[in-house]
């Protein structure tokens, strides 16, 4: 449903940004550049550094850095001293375990100190810092691994024994895996205990010099074909986590911030660990997964000035009504921020009847590394739009053309979104395909994938994916990763996944496959099926729902067609059909879907 423009809320203290239009005219990265320190005695930039170390130096050590809650036990409160003193001990432990500049330290853990630890330290060491969602199954984290090669795994002892073990033998190229105990028990032959190191090593340690240009972080994004993408970013990066901090989500030095994003994607990462550290702010680290007491409890009970936090909890919060948040003194709330997919105009609504704020939609990528088009604390919203472009971005509403370049489009005009290259958090390359990277960029421009159009007043509209990834509550699934699992089922002939839209999680994983000869499509199968792709994926990335189909649309190449297969799905016009395999073939109407 359409809604009015709903004006900038009356500030609680004077935002960063309170004159848009004069801050596009005159901001630069340079001068965002120089809001950072650097390392001392000009040795370049390092993104541990800005976040930790120079807060110590100027005298902040004792402010509170991270508050955690844990899931059990009292909360635990690490200053910027304790902070610096963790890292600086996972920085020379990692010294000691032979790892190197350039070389990759993953981990795979929950909203724990361990992984804010692993991660800062890393960077320290000058090593290339990988976060791995820990809801994944054994599959998509030996894929992972296969192309980042770490050195190093850090992990929970419970996730090892889980997901972890089984393939271990066939993880080339680890050496050290690190185990963060919490469960009791001897640890398995061949881990290392993390914080029995971690006590062993020095709390001094000395950044080397580190060129902005270094490698810093690797994030893992889905794609449609093939293996996963491994977007690479520098510590030049840090400069957009601290400007965005600031710009896009207002953070002040008393505020305490909570972003709720899970380590394993970029947003747990820049605006989960990064940017609130950068701005000096305290920051909420919360070990539970969604429930939405407890979050309410958090809100009022911690103190939250501004929340960071994606549509799927949004819509869930929702369900249960108003009148719930209500019970719970939120008025210290002053900002509320929405990332992960489109934040529909009812949920921006919605957050000033529970909270008496609307929620900010802001959109971004794992390749940008931060956040690129928002709506601002001093900006009005328009409910259903994802905002305006952060100063010292350029944005546009691009078509390709047959020819490999881009028209720009007018307002009005759906085509890709497209932004100018040289934003500090850039990615650099995917690991390993230059030519995927390469394929990324046309006339001057980084093409996203995503679909939108611009107003007239340069409001962005989002309209979809221009490929065939999957957007579910926030995370962004492969289909050919989900396929490749389902065709190792005995009597899977074909398989196809497309996003079924959902009203929680903006999309769920639906898949469609046809049998080998002498397997009957009943429900016994079905749910074997579907057993095997949440043992090998993991719950969030398996199908929630799957359809047997006497043959699945191929083009005569030999491509799925999952264009068609959504487009039958959804009752939508199946458009240009010319290309298929047998347009005049069996339809492809399910005999039977999951519940």
């Amino acid at each position: 449903m359409a809604l009015d423009a709903i004006p900038a809320v009356v500030p609680a203290v004077a935002p960063n940004m309170p004159d848009y239009a004069l801050a596009r005219r005159e901001f630069s990265w340079a001068q965002a550049r120089a809001a950072l320190d650097g390392l001392p005695g000009g040795r370049g930039l390092n993104i541990a550094h800005e976040a930790v170390d120079r807060h110590v130096r100027a005298g902040r050590g004792p402010r509170v850095a991270v508050r955690y809650l844990p899931l059990s036990g009292r909360r635990q409160e690490i200053t910027f001293a304790g902070l610096a003193r963790s890292t600086n001990r996972f920085a020379n432990l990692l010294g000691r375990l032979g790892v190197a500049p350039g070389d990759r330290v993953f981990a795979c853990l929950g909203r724990v100190p361990e992984l804010v630890i692993a991660a800062l330290g890393t960077l320290k060491a000058r090593a290339v810092f990988a976060p791995l969602f820990s809801a994944f199954g054994p599959e998509p984290l030996r894929a992972r691994v296969a192309i980042g090669r770490p050195k190093v795994l850090v992990t929970a002892q419970s996730l090892y024994r889980q997901k972890i073990a089984a393939i271990r033998a066939g993880l080339e190229g680890l050496e050290h895996v690190l185990l963060v105990r919490d469960e009791p028990g001897a640890l398995p032959v061949g881990t290392l205990d993390f914080h029995a190191l971690l006590r062993a090593a020095s709390p001094a340690f000395t950044i080397e010099a580190t060129d902005p240009e270094d490698a810093a972080l690797l994030h893992f994004t889905s794609g449609t074909t093939g293996r996963p993408k491994a977007a690479v970013h520098v510590h030049e990066a840090v400069v957009a986590h601290h400007a965005t901090g600031l710009l896009a989500l207002d953070l002040h030095p008393d505020d305490v911030f909570w972003c709720t994003a899970d380590p394993g994607w970029v947003t747990g990462t820049s605006y989960g660990i990064i940017a609130p550290l950068t701005c000096g702010v305290k920051s909420i680290l919360d070990e539970g997964d969604f429930d939405a007491e407890r979050w309410y409890a958090i809100v009022a009970g911690e103190r939250v000035t501004v929340w960071y936090t994606a549509p799927t909890a949004i819509r869930m919060m929702m369900r249960l009504g108003a009148e719930v948040a209500r019970r719970h003194d939120t008025s210290r709330l002053r900002f509320l921020a929405s990332v992960g997919e489109p934040l529909a105009p009812e949920a921006v609504a919605w957050g000033s009847k529970a909270f008496g704020l609307p929620f900010h939609d802001n959109w971004w990528q794992t390749e940008t590394g931060g956040i690129m088009i928002a709506n601002f604390p001093a900006t009005e919203i328009r409910p259903g739009s994802m905002g305006l472009p952060l100063p010292g971005i350029e944005a546009a509403v691009v078509e390709r053309r047959a020819d490999g370049g881009v028209r720009v489009l007018p307002p009005g005009m759906q085509g890709e979104i497209a932004l100018r290259p040289g934003w500090p958090s850039m990615f650099r390359g995917y690991l390993g395909d230059p030519a995927r990277y390469r394929g990324c960029f046309a006339d001057g421009w980084y093409l996203t994938g995503d679909l939108a159009r611009r107003d007239d007043d340069g409001y962005f509209w989002f309209v979809g994916r221009a490929d065939d990834v999957i957007k579910s509550s926030g995370h962004l699934i492969g289909p050919f990763e989900v396929e490749s699992v389902l065709l190792e089922h005995e009597a899977v002939a074909e398989a196809g996944v497309i996003g079924r839209p959902d009203p929680a999680a903006f999309e769920i994983v639906k898949a469609f496959v046809s049998l080998k000869p002498g397997y009957a499509g009943d429900e016994a199968l079905q749910r074997g099926i579907l057993a095997l792709a949440r043992r090998r994926l993991g719950a969030a990335v398996a199908p929630k729902e799957l359809a047997f189909l006497p043959a699945l649309p191929r083009t005569r190449s030999g491509k799925i067609m999952r264009r068609l297969l959504k487009a039958r799905e959804l009752g939508l016009p199946e458009g240009d059909l010319s290309t298929l395999e047998n347009p005049d073939g069996p339809a492809a109407s399910p005999r039977a879907t999951a519940p």
